[in-house]
């Protein structure tokens, strides 16, 4: 396994006047307490620092865009190189923007598919809202721009004619909006990408959510694929140190146990872990729940 720490908060709408999201601090707090040494990780390569915007730029709609193209193309270059001489890439954000630049950096060897478990879906794109009345946040759209959807800035990246992934390669699992009469992406249903949002996923049991999975998956024999870890689709309960907690969540459990099963399998590329906010984590509970959850889906 090897680290790379990506301290990104550029995809972040700041939440009042003066604020700077906390989430470029959560690589450094996971391994002050000791996430490379629970993971057994064999080498860490550290991003540096994008110094955060609030304000409406020049060419983009999207706060810090070109600062996170920027980001997501040093990102994918570490991890195509990681996957060269076949490590596996487990990148720590950092907001979800980070996912760019993973699948990025996996497309150098071909297409992969994408498991995206996140507590929201993270489908905004101009089809669903209106850019010129609101500057777009990144990390509310990062599975929409994966697919295709948004800005020709963080939707083409050198050496790659399509979207990072299609549709019909990607699962979302976890959504707990979808059912909201205000639910912000209601065409995500309309799309070609599966959805289990949290409610159906909490009767399938773990079972038959690696089945619907697998049935993703499997629609392209032989296809890598990447596995997007948001921590908040865990419920606020547990996991209160995100941007936009909420209630329910996936179970810890069957979280752990659906991950292994996918970090276990050679065509997994890599993973993200993303949108933890150590500003919020006041004791260090969360920080140490990650890094527990992380060391059971890599040690079972």
């Amino acid at each position: 396994m090897h680290l790379i720490l990506a301290p990104c908060n550029l995809g972040l709408r700041p939440l009042y006047p003066g604020h700077v999201p906390g989430t470029l601090r959560a690589p450094e707090v996971l391994m002050a307490q000791g996430l490379a040494e629970r993971l057994h990780a064999d080498s860490v390569t550290w991003l540096p620092v994008t110094e955060y915007s609030p304000d409406a730029q020049a060419g983009t709609r999207l706060y810090n865009g070109h600062a996170l193209r920027e980001f997501n193309l040093m990102l994918a270059e570490e991890v195509a190189r990681t996957q060269a001489r076949q490590a596996f890439p487990l990148v720590i954000g950092g907001d979800c923007s980070v996912l760019l630049g993973a699948l990025a950096g996996s497309r150098a060897t071909g297409p992969v598919s994408l498991v995206h478990i996140d507590g929201h879906s993270d489908f905004r794109h101009p089809g669903n809202y209106d850019p010129q009345q609101k500057v777009g946040a990144v990390a509310g759209m990062d599975l929409a721009l994966a697919t295709g959807r948004g800005e020709v800035l963080l939707t083409r990246w050198p050496g790659i004619a399509e979207p990072l992934v299609q549709d019909e390669h990607a699962i979302q699992i976890g959504e707990r909006e979808s059912r909201d009469a205000n639910f912000a992406w209601p065409d995500i249903a309309q799309s070609g990408i599966t959805c289990l949002d949290v409610f159906t996923a909490q009767q399938m049991g773990t079972g038959m959510i690696k089945q619907a999975i697998a049935q993703v998956l499997h629609s392209q024999p032989g296809q890598r694929y990447w596995v997007h870890f948001d921590v908040d689709v865990l419920d606020q309960a547990v996991m209160p140190a995100v941007d936009s907690p909420g209630s329910p969540g996936i179970d810890r459990r069957w979280l752990e146990e659906i991950c292994a099963s996918l970090l276990a399998c050679p065509l997994c590329c890599g993973m993200t872990v993303t949108v933890f906010d150590p500003d919020l984590d006041h004791d260090g509970r969360c920080a140490a729940l990650i890094i527990g959850i992380l060391e059971n889906m890599f040690q079972r």
